[in-house]
């Protein structure tokens, strides 16, 4: 049963992550504005990106974490 909800919570982190990362709404991010020198599409591509990487590493660990307390 909870390999079913890993399955699932990693399916819909893949469908944020595509909305997030898809035309419409970078088109939010591309103004011309500066974030510590870098251009604010690529600044909020990199942590868009990091934040979907952290999720996916703390679904894993939560998974692997519950596998070994049986």
């Amino acid at each position: 049963m909870v390999k079913g909800l890993t399955s699932q919570r990693l399916v819909a982190l893949f469908g944020c992550g595509w909305v997030l990362l898809n035309f419409p709404l970078l088109g939010l991010w591309d103004v011309d504005t500066t974030v510590l020198g870098v251009p604010l599409l690529p600044a909020a591509l990199m942590v868009l990106w990091a934040l979907l990487i952290a999720a996916v590493a703390w679904l894993m660990e939560r998974q692997h974490a519950a596998d070994g307390d049986d």
